[in-house]
């Protein structure tokens, strides 16, 4: 396995490491910004990190079903799963049972790199016919990642009545906290991603283009 990979894949599980074992998941119960904290960073670092260390690999499941990995239905799959999960009851839920956080956060990993393998795995060959709908998939994710930071960062209340704030934050500084964590991480990441894909097309069109015209010139 290339020195790459394995430095892909070595910060990945090391993220999960830090989010799952640490600090994070003791202070998650009382504080919305270190549960946010623990989300980003299964989400926007963990998920793409380790998608990254596998895709075009052996080890690529896109590779061996690549019609299970379609990038947009994979934004609206992880979008289902992000809004879903900050809705009062199921919030309240992972963060006061253990056993509720534990579904969480294996969704939130398995919907992120479900898109992150999608836009960025299967088959070299191919990759570039993936890539159009995975520019889709992550300015999508990108998007909505954006409006729910926006909406837990700018309320005059908390809209968790469940909330209680850390130590020495009040909850509303702690959901704003939260708010702008998901904001800054989540939102930029996927934009990026976003970005760097549509570089990847655009690259791709003009390495095409400049083909064409050398094979149509006579000299």
């Amino acid at each position: 396995m290339p020195m790459r990979r394995r430095a892909l894949l070595l910060l990945g599980a090391s993220t999960l490491a830090v989010a799952w074992s640490g600090a994070l998941t003791q202070f998650a119960p009382g504080s919305f910004s270190a549960h946010m904290t623990m989300h980003m960073g299964v989400v926007a670092v963990a998920a793409p990190t380790l998608a990254l260390g596998v895709a075009g690999g052996r080890l690529d499941p896109v590779r061996l079903a690549p019609r299970l990995f379609s990038p947009i239905p994979a934004s609206v799959v992880e979008l289902v799963v992000v809004w879903a999960w900050h809705t009062p009851a199921l919030h309240h839920a992972a963060r006061h049972d253990p056993r509720a956080l534990a579904v969480e956060q294996a969704t939130f990993l398995l919907s992120g790199l479900l898109v992150w393998l999608s836009a960025f795995g299967g088959d070299a060959r191919r990759r570039g016919e993936r890539a159009a709908g995975g520019v889709v998939a992550m300015l999508l994710t990108s998007m909505h990642m954006t409006l729910l930071g926006a909406l837990l960062a700018l309320p005059p209340r908390p809209l968790f009545e469940h909330a209680h704030g850390g130590s020495w934050l009040t909850p509303l500084a702690d959901q704003h906290l939260g708010g702008a964590i998901m904001l800054s991480v989540g939102g930029l990441v996927y934009l990026i991603a976003g970005l760097g894909l549509t570089t990847v097309l655009l690259r791709r069109g003009a390495g095409a283009t400049a083909a064409d015209v050398a094979a149509g010139d006579p000299s």
